[in-house]
């Protein structure tokens, strides 16, 4: 099986950075479009971004467009999210997630995603 572990979450005050690392083991990483996914309290897990599995197609939602990058190091078995310009709405749990359903139009519905890291908690704040 995919195992995937989150890492590199923290305390930021608006307008910093963080760059979040997504690293696999088990099965190779190179046949898995992986997405981050964030959660808040109190509301329902949204999809931050996607990256196919040869790293050449991307997603983002709207709402992180131009502040967040993804990327992806087959190589090192490790996916990474930058976090750039954040905004106190960034607050939450950060999950990244496996799925082998190339249909880029579900990149933003957790439900196709087969495999989940634990989390790591990004707070922004002042």
């Amino acid at each position: 099986q995919l195992q995937l572990v989150e890492s590199g979450g923290g305390l930021v005050q608006p307008g910093g950075s963080l760059r979040l690392s997504c690293a696999a083991s088990g099965f190779s990483l190179d046949y898995y479009a992986i997405g981050w996914f964030r959660q808040a309290p109190g509301k329902e897990r949204e999809g931050v971004s996607c990256i196919s599995s040869s790293g050449d197609l991307t997603r983002y939602a709207d709402s992180v467009k131009g502040r967040f990058t993804i990327s992806r190091d087959n190589a090192k078995k490790t996916v990474y999210l930058q976090m750039n310009s954040l905004k106190l709405e960034d607050t939450a749990v950060y999950y990244c997630a496996a799925k082998t359903n190339p249909i880029i139009s579900t990149w933003y519905m957790a439900a196709r995603y087969a495999y989940w890291g634990q989390g790591t908690q990004v707070t922004v704040s002042s």
